[in-house]
This record gives structure tokens, sequence and C-alpha cells, in this order.
């Protein structure tokens, strides 16, 4: 099996695994859904945080507004009474006006946040390092998870505009903002390697050669951006222990300077002529007018 670093500008995002006779369209349409969904579920992670911290969404027209602006424009948030957590909620005012402060009790706080920490976990950069790699039942499969939390703390449901909602059930609405930026439709998603595309129409075989156990680093990009800057000859950890040990050098090369130093020689204890002066009375004879 091909294994594949799949990289966004220059950071590692996840191991990916096919074969040589990969076409390029399934690869780049499984490659884009596994960056997408990866992305999505960092998104959802996100605002569950927030969920456990300061409760569901305030209607659009609502947020930003203070309690009396509420109150004068005789606005109501016909959901929260309807989308209460269960076991209780605490109330922990969202300072920046958001959510409605009516969040969940500790306990079903730890979960939401236990359940998007396992979430993150499974589509980890980390992966890479442990030759982990990442398929699309994976994302399912932290997105499921992240569901059933949201499922248990708030089983009847969030607000249809609740962003976790919408991004559950595909409806969210990323336009202005930037995650929207981030995520590669499939139609636009292009691969480079070794400053070759990857064509669509050909396998992947016809770019790394008929080899199954070849490794590549590939990075994922945008149609129409060009191919992407080559990789730094020297990482940048490399580069840092390259930095340190130079400074090392330089120190140790001052040191050595201060020690070279050879004004001593002035003094009268380094004078090899010192003894034989003192026997001819010559020692303390000075020059100049009395």
């Amino acid at each position: 099996m091909v294994k594949i670093t799949v990289k966004r500008t220059n950071e590692p995002q996840f191991l990916y695994e096919t074969t040589v006779e990969t076409s390029i369209d399934s690869l780049l349409q499984d490659i884009a859904t596994i960056y997408n969904g990866r992305l999505k579920v960092q998104r959802i992670s996100a605002e569950l945080e927030d969920l456990s911290k300061h409760g569901i969404i305030l209607p659009p027209n609502m947020q930003g507004l203070t309690d009396d602006q509420i109150v004068d424009l005789k606005l109501k948030d016909e959901f929260a009474e309807k989308c209460r957590p269960s076991g209780g909620s605490i109330q922990r005012k969202d300072e920046i006006g958001r959510r409605n402060g009516i969040a969940p009790n500790q306990q079903m706080a730890d979960i939401l946040m236990k359940t998007c920490k396992e979430a993150k976990d499974m589509i980890s950069k980390k992966k890479i390092e442990a030759d982990i790699c990442v398929t699309q039942k994976t994302v399912k499969d932290a997105l499921d998870i992240l569901r059933g939390a949201v499922m248990i703390v708030y089983p009847m449901g969030l607000p249809p505009y609740d962003p976790v909602r919408m991004e559950l059930e595909n409806k969210e609405d990323l336009s202005g903002t930037q995650a929207s930026l981030e995520v590669i439709p499939i139609e636009s998603a292009d691969l480079w390697w070794a400053g070759k595309q990857l064509l669509r129409g050909k396998k992947l075989g016809d770019f790394v050669g008929k080899n199954e156990k070849t490794k590549i680093v590939a990075k994922l990009q945008k149609v129409g951006q060009g191919a992407p800057c080559r990789e730094p000859i020297i990482s940048e950890d490399e580069q840092k222990q390259m930095m340190a040990y130079y400074y090392r050098k330089q120190e140790e090369s001052k040191k050595l300077s201060a020690d070279m130093d050879d004004s001593y020689l002035d003094a009268k204890w380094a004078d090899n002529q010192m003894l034989k002066k003192q026997f001819q009375g010559l020692s303390d004879i000075k020059w100049g007018p009395r």
C-alpha cells in the first residue's frame, strides 16, 4: 500500500493509505472529503466547548444585545425552555452575548468536553507519528460520537439555527468566515507531489511508479493556486538545533578569546628577567624628571 502524508501548506494533516492503481479522481475525492471532515470535527468541537460553558446559542436577532435592549425590543428566545440540558443547568452568562447563559451542569459539561477531546484525538495530526492512517470512516466515527454526546446532554435537541446542529445536519453556512477559506470543495481539490501536479484522469502509479511500498508527501490545495512552495531543505526543528549549536560555538569562542588575553604579560611576576634585575639592583629604576 502507498502511504501519503497529506499536507496543507507546510502543515502535515493526516496519513492516507491507497494503492498505485487508484485513480487521481478517486484519490482527490477521498482526501478532500477526509480533510473537510476533519475541519468539521474541529469546528463542532469548538462550538461544543462554548455550549458546555454558556448553553445554546441565542436567536440571530438577539445575539450581541444587552439584557436591557432585549427587554426594550420585546424579544424572546422561544427555544430557551424547549432546549434545556438534561440533569439541570447552571447560570453562566456569555459576555459576548452569543449564547443564552443556561449551561449544562458540570457532569453534562464534562461529557461534552471529554467527547470533544476523544473526537479530536481520532483525527489528530499526531496519528502521523504513530503511523496510523485516517479514513472517511474515522471522520464519520468522530462525528457520530459528537452527535451522541449532544443527544445525551440535550435530548430535546438544539435550536435549528444552532451551529452544532447545522454542522451535524450538513446545513452549515460558512460564507464570510475564516472557516470558508479553509474548506476545499472536492471539484476544486488539487494534489502536488515532487513539484508535479497529480493530474485527473490518470492513476497514482503514473506518477509514483508501481512499487506498492512507496511513501510520499503530497500537498493538498485548491485548483488554480499553482505549484506549492518547495519543502525547506531542513525542518524547523533542525534549524532550531543548528542555531542553538552555532550560538554555543560562538559563546565558547568568546570565552576562549577572553582566556587568550595577554595583558598579564605587563605584570611584574610575568617578567622572566625580574630575578636578574633584582640581583643587579635594577628592579625599581624609574625614568623621568625628579
